[in-house]
């Protein structure tokens, strides 16, 4: 399945410019896809992530989700099951079967992955900033945006139809392919501070002020409130296409999917 996964994305990660700044809302990517272009400087600086549980979160520790521990998926690439085989038929009746779309097994898998991404912890949202822990169950549903899924990421980026921006709000070593930091995105506050004016004028500039580009936000996992306070942000600013990668770096590297070293690069938006 790895295997499967790491050649569809290799496209995507053929598509990474060098060099992003890791201070905060770093470089912009070039103009591709309908966004402006150019570059900006960090935005007020990058502010340490919470310290996280490394038993259950990113590549590290953890264990699969049990009825004694809710929220794992887990690490080292989780558990997925390897891909189907591909290979013709009987050679003998007429040539052999038509090979599947290896695309949609993945994609099937990744629906089924889905219900531990979405799992409720009876939370309630808020449609203000979160202000406490930011490690710690969220809920389920974010006001103002909506909750994505693996599955449903990786179909956006095959798909190579709809333009979109990923933003890294967790800050770790390892960041999903093309992603752009934007830790201070996270931060508390309210949406009069400085933090939401600086970002304000960083999300302007990435999307060329298109308010209906989709902005995904994420961090390390359905215990993690920092893409939630990034994605509250953005709908509060007016876009109105915020989605929630609510499984973050955990849910991904559960399925198998490529991650790069920060500071790796920018994959360009796709799409007209």
């Amino acid at each position: 399945m790895k295997i499967a996964l790491c050649f569809a994305f290799a496209l995507a990660l053929a598509m990474s410019q060098p060099t992003l700044a890791q201070n905060g809302f770093g470089q912009m990517p070039a103009n591709n896809g309908g966004f402006s272009g150019g570059t900006m400087g960090g935005f007020g600086g990058a502010t340490t992530p919470p310290p996280h549980n490394p038993g259950g979160l990113g590549t590290g520790g953890g264990t699969p989700l049990t009825p004694a521990n809710p929220g794992g998926f887990g690490g080292g690439g989780g558990t997925m099951m390897p891909a189907p085989n591909t290979g013709g038929g009987n050679p003998g009746v007429g040539g052999g079967a038509q090979q599947p779309d290896p695309n949609a097994a993945i994609i099937q898998q990744l629906q089924q992955m889905a219900q531990l991404e979405l799992q409720d912890y009876g939370v309630q949202p808020t449609q203000q900033l979160h202000d406490g822990a930011m490690h710690g169950p969220t809920p389920s549903s974010i006001p103002g945006a909506r909750v994505t899924t693996t599955a449903e990421l990786f179909q956006l980026v095959m798909s190579n139809q709809q333009p979109y921006l990923l933003f890294d709000v967790l800050g770790g070593d390892q960041t999903l392919p093309g992603a752009i930091p934007a830790v201070n995105a996270a931060q508390p506050g309210s949406f009069q501070d400085q933090a939401q004016q600086g970002f304000s004028q960083f999300l302007q500039q990435v999307t060329g002020g298109r308010q209906d580009a989709a902005l995904i936000f994420y961090c390390a996992s359905t215990q993690c409130w920092m893409s939630y306070n990034a994605a509250l942000r953005a709908a509060n600013l007016g876009y109105r296409n915020v989605l929630w990668y609510r499984g973050g770096l955990e849910a991904w590297n559960y399925a198998g999917l490529p991650t790069m070293p920060a500071g790796g690069g920018v994959m360009q938006p796709m799409g007209n």
